[in-house]
């Protein structure tokens, strides 16, 4: 008899990095024995940080139990960090999963949910020095698992991490074919995507820009976690 596909529920919603989603998401859908559903509060289509629009498949009420529930990150992060329905939700699925994760700032939801307090993790590099704040142990690498909770840098490093949990979950020949099918070959033609690549001072203002923005939010959701 054949398994069933395992449930991958990503959270879609407003001003998200779509590659934050549709990275892993192209793992997922490569790899036999998966299921993507995208969640949010309604089924309109929401508008990415891009510009352009992805239509969500399930609500929020309706979305199914997730084997793996996976937050992307962006600048829709925001009004995230302060929301009851979908915190609610993320702790809800959380609850029943097999494998909790995050891309990019997607992290700092699930820091907001009260999911990352004692466990290693990985964010944006520009938004990393709000992990602690949510009691996680803050680790600079490409992904991070700490027990059922994997956590991935910025944006890009999404594939990598959903090779990497297609493949614990799966087995090595599942994900040797799903990265075969997607001719994933790394071999960026400059050096720029790391903050190695520049001068503390660019870091620095980029860093504290994403400070001014979204600390008052993370303060506020720290707060909340300790009502």
């Amino acid at each position: 008899m054949t398994n069933p596909p395992r449930t991958v529920v990503f959270l879609a919603f407003p001003d998200m990095t779509q590659l934050d989603l549709t990275g892993p998401a192209e793992v997922f859908a490569s790899a036999e024995g998966f299921r993507v559903e995208l969640a949010w509060k309604t089924l309109q289509p929401v508008v990415t940080d891009g510009g352009w629009a992805i239509v969500p498949t399930v609500t929020l009420d309706e979305a199914p139990q997730a084997d793996v529930i996976m937050i992307p990150g962006g600048a829709g992060v925001n009004p995230l960090l302060g929301d009851p329905e979908v915190l609610d939700f993320v702790r809800r699925q959380a609850a029943g999963a097999q494998w909790v994760t995050s891309v990019c700032t997607g992290a700092l939801v699930l820091g907001a949910a009260g999911l990352l307090h004692g466990k290693r993790a990985t964010t944006h590099w520009a938004s990393h020095q709000f992990l602690a704040d949510f009691g996680a142990v803050p680790v600079h690498e490409r992904f991070v698992q700490d027990g059922f909770v994997f956590t991935a840098a910025g944006v890009s490093a999404g594939i990598d991490m959903g090779l990497a949990l297609v493949g614990a979950i799966a087995g090595e020949t599942v994900v040797a074919d799903a990265q075969l099918e997607m001719e994933y070959e790394p071999a960026p033609p400059y050096g720029f995507g790391s903050p190695a690549a520049f001068s503390a001072e660019h870091v620095d203002r980029i860093v504290d820009g994403v400070r001014a923005r979204r600390g008052p939010l993370v303060e506020a959701a720290v707060r909340a976690l300790g009502e």
